[in-house]
């Protein structure tokens, strides 16, 4: 059975519960190793969505009293 992609929201969701379990220094080393490597893997997704998002967003600006869509180019 294929695995259901998260969406964003879900992933920081569980991000910040992993977070706050890893701050509460409530588990053992090797749980919270599998906690950190779950939170890089959350943030690796959230990163990939925003990247996708960002390549698709389009800005519309007014040129001599014409709209004119370009690429948005985030500033890094």
């Amino acid at each position: 059975m294929a695995k259901k992609e998260i969406s964003f929201e879900e992933a920081i969701e569980k991000l910040e519960e992993i977070v706050e379990s890893l701050e509460n220094g409530d588990f053992p080393l090797e749980e919270s190793l599998k906690l950190y490597e779950e939170g890089v893997r959350l943030v690796n997704i959230c990163n990939t969505k925003i990247n996708n998002v960002e390549k698709s967003v389009k800005i519309l600006s007014n040129s001599n009293g014409e709209l004119v869509e370009e690429d948005f180019t985030p500033n890094d």
